[in-house]
């Protein structure tokens, strides 16, 4: 069970995540205490959260769009050096949301004005997200470096506790790094935010920036868990008719063949995946564990190795 705090000044509310039945009450509650209101966020007192014009946007979306929900972090420590930031017409960047450590919300335009968030990206046929998304920063220091015994961030060069650190990999490298995690208040705001954001404009999907510039981006990173995220809010349920288990030790790789790198160390027997497309002897699976220390990991299996 856990104690669940609902945006800046919502009663507590206990949420036993596991049981479907109250997570949907607990989706229909916040529904009732969060509202948009002409594309601006609206808190539970019923007044707009905290407003800051950002000159780094383009113009409304275009019919259909936005179609997407990204979220990035800020790689800073504090909300306030991003407020300033995406206020500076100079840093040519913004986003729709910023969520502080603490929960605190800030709108930079409303949600159906494109800002400078996602910059050079593509996903499904669509090139330069900016235009067909909305976006989300969660104020997070990244990537960590080590610095004289000390994990710091490597932008503002603040010192990050050791309880804040998870020493893992990013799913589209090969080796650990330490991330900067994020808090509980943070997550359930993200989740009560996103969760009506999706449901006032019809959103498809919840993306990472590192999903749609793979090369040059790494957030949320694998600190933030997105498959468990994107299914509470988005209401979804694994289809059981394609979760299997690995029989044995089996390669998860980049592509449909022998010929492709693996993306990770071998997955061990019995781990629970899901099967999202086939093609041939090869199935593209979701891995709906923790392995290796990464979540939310994604690659081409040898079918025969997938038992039910």
């Amino acid at each position: 069970m856990h104690s669940l705090h609902l945006g800046l000044d919502y009663e507590l509310l206990t949420t036993d995540y596991s049981n479907p039945a109250c997570f949907r009450l607990f989706l229909l509650i916040i529904n009732f205490l969060m509202k948009i209101v002409k594309h601006i966020l609206h808190g539970n007192d019923g007044k707009p959260v905290n407003f800051v014009a950002t000159p780094n946007r383009g113009g409304v979306f275009g019919a259909g769009f936005p179609k997407y929900l990204i979220m990035h972090y800020t790689a800073a420590t504090t909300a306030q050096s991003a407020i300033s930031w995406f206020a500076n017409n100079k840093a040519k960047a913004s986003a729709h949301l910023l969520i502080g450590r603490d929960g605190t919300i800030t709108q930079f335009a409303p949600f159906n004005i494109i800002t400078w968030h996602a910059g050079e990206s593509q996903w499904s046929g669509l090139i330069g997200l900016n235009k067909f998304s909305i976006g989300i920063e969660l104020v997070n220091g990244g990537r960590l470096q080590k610095t004289a015994g000390h994990w710091v961030c490597s932008v503002d060069k603040k010192v990050v506790p050791d309880n804040e650190v998870l020493i893992a990999k990013h799913k589209n490298e090969q080796a650990d790094a330490a991330w900067h995690t994020y808090t509980e208040i943070q997550l359930d705001v993200s989740v009560e935010i996103t969760s009506l954001l999706v449901k006032t404009y019809g959103l498809a999907d919840i993306l990472g920036h590192e999903d749609i510039s793979p090369f040059r981006k790494s957030d949320p990173g694998p600190a933030f868990s997105m498959s468990s995220f994107r299914s509470k809010c988005m209401g979804r349920k694994e289809n059981t008719l394609n979760v299997f288990t690995t029989s044995a030790d089996v390669n998860i790789r980049s592509g449909a063949g022998t010929q492709f790198i693996p993306v990770t160390e071998m997955l061990p027997p019995g781990t629970k995946v899901q099967v999202l497309k086939r093609e041939g002897n090869w199935s593209f699976v979701e891995v709906l564990q923790k392995v290796h220390g990464l979540n939310d990991v994604e690659g081409w299996v040898f079918s025969k190795f997938l038992v039910s």
